[in-house]
């Protein structure tokens, strides 16, 4: 699971181990003891977080205004094909 600052807890990093997956979340500043993270996993969320912005841009898939899961996701493979060619 990938995360930012905010998220940086032991309970919540423990849940994350209990269910088995790792947690990516770079230590706050008032850690005392920073716990280290993988920097390039890390830099992958950044991608990620910018392709939902440019997906938001869409008006249709903001507000989601289809009511059945297969035209709204349909509709996100459109937008995404659209910014690929951009």
């Amino acid at each position: 699971m990938i995360a930012d600052k905010a998220y940086d807890s032991n309970d919540l990093r423990q849940f994350i181990a209990d269910l088995g997956a790792e947690a990516v979340i770079p230590s706050n500043r008032s850690r005392k003891v920073p716990i280290p993270h993988d920097e390039v996993v890390y830099k992958d969320r950044n991608r990620i977080e910018r392709c939902f912005n440019r997906l938001k841009h869409f008006r249709r898939f903001a507000t989601r205004y289809d009511r059945r899961i297969i035209h709204y996701l349909a509709f996100v493979h459109l937008a995404a094909a659209i910014l690929w060619l951009r």
